[in-house]
């Protein structure tokens, strides 16, 4: 759970790591609106159109944010995930810093192959880094630590989100449920 990482921590960051590991859940009001705006996403990503994608990651974004009356991010969708021989770059958050947006940036396509990314795997960064957005601007978190709960509230937005499967139909229509490398 914490291990070395957590121990070299100062005292208040250890404070922030416990609290974000406490919190388990975020709940999304109205989720039926949130419907259509998945779909949205999905036949974007299914259209490989850079833009598409990000305007139906915007929507999303917008959507979510616009629920829990947080302040809007500015998502970019980019091309190939940038690597090294070791891993891929899935996302990334930029705070805003009080002077602009926050920036989420996510990779549509696989490092080695250049495929797009399985629409599960792109849903799932999204939200992932919304979920920093969202540790900072809801919970109030002075950081926003990998925690067992940072990956339980992401879980519980996709759950939320994915509740008629659509991830999976879209998957199993294009030949898989893994990034296809």
């Amino acid at each position: 759970m914490r291990y070395a990482y957590y121990a070299k921590l100062k005292p208040r960051q250890k404070a922030v790591y416990r609290r974000s590991d406490d919190i388990a859940k975020l709940t999304l009001r109205n989720r039926a609106a949130f419907g259509p705006l998945v779909e949205d996403l999905a036949a974007a990503l299914e259209s490989e159109q850079r833009a598409a994608i990000e305007r139906a990651s915007q929507a999303l974004a917008d959507a979510i944010n616009a629920g829990y009356d947080v302040p809007r991010v500015r998502v970019k969708v980019l091309s190939t995930r940038p690597s090294t021989r070791a891993s891929e770059l899935h996302g990334l958050y930029e705070t805003g810093d009080g002077r602009a947006r926050a920036i989420v940036r996510v990779w549509m396509r696989t490092a080695y192959h250049k495929r797009v990314v399985a629409f599960r795997t792109f849903l799932r960064t999204l939200l992932h880094e919304l979920c920093h957005h969202l540790d900072y601007e809801l919970l109030k978190l002075d950081d926003s630590f990998h925690t067992e709960g940072f990956f339980k509230r992401e879980s519980s937005l996709f759950k939320q989100l994915d509740a008629a499967g659509v991830s999976r139909r879209r998957d199993e229509a294009s030949g898989g449920g893994r990034d296809r490398r």
